[in-house]
C-alpha cells in the first residue's frame, strides 16, 4: 500500500510539474504578444497625437482624435523636457486626488517599465510620453500564477488528506494485529500459569517450575505490551535512571559475554511521566536492535541527560551503522534490513515515544561500519 501510495504521489507531482511549466511558458509568451501589441498601440497614439500638432487636413485631424480618445486602457504620462508632468491617461484619478505624489511614483514606475517615446513640439522643445502596462496585460501576467498557487494548495490539501488517510489504515492494521496477539497467547499463558502452580508442588522438579514461572512472567510481559498498543496508557512518575538500569541488566544476562555494557549518568535520580511497560518495550527494542548489529562483540553505552523541562536518553552501539538513505526509512511499518521478523520494533518505538509520551525517537548519529546512536527525548 505504502508503495502503491508513493507511486501515486510522484506521479501527481511530475503532472503538476508538466502543468505548471507549460502554463508558465503559455502565460509567458501571451504577455509578450500583449506588451507588443500596447507598444504599438503606444507609438500609434503618438503619431495621432503629432498629428493634432499639425493638423494638416480635416481627415488627418479627424482620424488623430479618434485614435487619442479610443485608448481607455494604457496608462500614460506626458512630462515636458524638464520632466515636469503635463497631463496623464487612463491613472486613477481618485487616487491622484488622495495622494500628491501618487503621480510621480506612477511615473517613476513607468520610467522602469518602457523607455519613453518621444514627441516633438516645436524645434525648440520636446515631449515624453511614458506608459505602464495596462490592466488587462497585468491580470493576464499574474492571474494563472494565482491560480497555479491555488492549484498547488488544493493538490497539497489532497495529498495530506491521502496520507493522514493512509497512516490511519496503516495504524489500525498494526493495533488490531497487537491486540489480536494479545488474545491469542492469553487463553494459553492461563493454561500454562495453571500447570506451573502444579509443578510446584512436586519437589522434585519445583526449580524447574520456577523458572518456568520466569518465562510465563514474561510472556505475560509481552501480552500486555500488546495489549496496550491503541490505547491510551495511564502514565506514571517513575525513575527513569532505574528503570533504564533494570531494562540494560535485563539484556545482559542474554548479551553475549563479549558486549560490554555502560550507563553514565550525572544524576541517580531522574524522574518522569511514563508507560512503564511501554517504556521498557522501547529500551528492549533498541538493545536488542543495538545487539543485533554488533554481531557477539562490542560496546553498548546508555547516556542520561537531565535537563530542566526534558531528558535526554542516548543508546550508543558498536555495530554496522545506518547509511544515511535508511535512517528515516527504518520507522517505517515493514521495513527491516533483517531476515527474520515484520519490521515493527522500530515503528512501534516510535509511536509509544511520539504518540504515548509526547516525546522524540530518532537516529542521532551513525556511520557504516562504526555505529549508531538512537536518541529519546522526553518530557519531564
Amino acid at each position: 500500500m505504502f508503495k502503491q501510495f508513493t507511486g501515486w504521489t510522484l506521479t501527481l507531482i511530475a503532472v503538476a510539474v508538466v502543468i505548471i511549466v507549460t502554463t508558465i511558458w503559455f502565460v509567458n509568451n501571451l504577455t509578450e504578444k500583449i506588451q507588443k501589441e500596447e507598444t504599438k498601440k503606444v507609438a500609434t497614439w503618438v503619431e495621432a497625437n503629432r498629428e493634432l500638432l499639425q493638423a494638416s487636413t480635416d481627415a488627418n485631424f479627424n482620424l488623430a482624435v479618434e485614435i487619442v480618445t479610443t485608448n481607455t486602457t494604457i496608462p500614460l504620462i506626458l512630462t515636458n523636457e524638464e520632466g515636469r508632468i503635463i497631463d496623464s491617461r487612463n491613472i486613477d484619478s481618485q487616487q491622484i486626488i488622495k495622494d500628491p505624489n501618487f503621480l510621480k511614483e506612477q511615473l517613476e514606475d513607468f520610467r522602469h517599465q518602457h523607455p519613453p517615446f518621444v514627441m516633438t513640439v516645436d524645434i525648440h522643445s520636446n515631449n515624453y510620453i511614458y506608459y505602464g502596462d495596462s490592466l488587462i496585460l497585468r491580470q493576464v501576467r499574474y492571474y494563472p500564477y494565482i491560480q497555479l498557487l491555488v492549484v498547488a494548495l488544493f493538490i497539497g490539501l489532497t495529498l495530506f488528506a491521502l496520507s493522514s488517510t493512509n497512516r490511519a489504515i496503516q495504524n489500525q492494521v498494526w493495533v488490531g494485529m497487537a491486540k489480536e496477539t494479545a488474545h491469542q497467547l492469553g487463553t494459553p499463558l492461563s493454561s500454562m500459569e495453571a500447570w506451573v502452580e502444579l509443578l510446584k508442588e512436586h519437589e522434585e522438579v519445583r526449580s524447574l517450575a520456577i523458572e518456568l514461572a520466569k518465562d510465563v512472567d514474561r510472556l505475560k510481559l509481552i501480552t500486555d505490551r500488546f495489549s496496550k498498543i491503541g490505547s491510551v496508557p495511564k502514565l506514571e512518575e517513575r525513575n527513569v535512571v532505574e528503570q533504564v538500569a533494570s531494562m540494560m541488566a535485563y539484556i545482559k544476562k542474554r548479551a553475549p559475554q563479549k558486549v560490554n555494557f555502560s550507563l553514565q549518568t550525572a544524576e541517580h535520580d531522574v524522574t518522569a511521566m511514563i508507560s512503564p511497560t511501554l517504556f521498557d518495550w522501547v529500551v528492549e527494542n533498541l538493545l536488542k536492535n543495538a545487539l543485533d548489529s554488533m554481531e557477539g562483540k562490542g560496546q553498548i553505552q546508555i547516556v542520561i541527560e537531565n535537563h530542566p523541562a526534558h531528558l535526554i536518553i542516548d543508546i550508543s552501539d558498536t555495530g554496522k551503522g545506518i547509511p544515511a538513505r535508511l535512517q528515516e526509512k527504518i520507522f517505517h511499518p515493514g521495513f527491516s534490513t533483517k531476515k527474520r521478523g515484520w519490521g515493527l520494533g522500530l515503528s512501534l518505538a516510535r509511536r509509544i515515544i511520539q504518540d504515548y509520551h509526547k516525546g522524540r525517537l530518532t537516529v542521532k548519529s551513525s556511520e557504516v561500519n562504526k555505529g549508531t546512536t538512537f536518541r529519546i527525548w522526553l518530557r519531564k
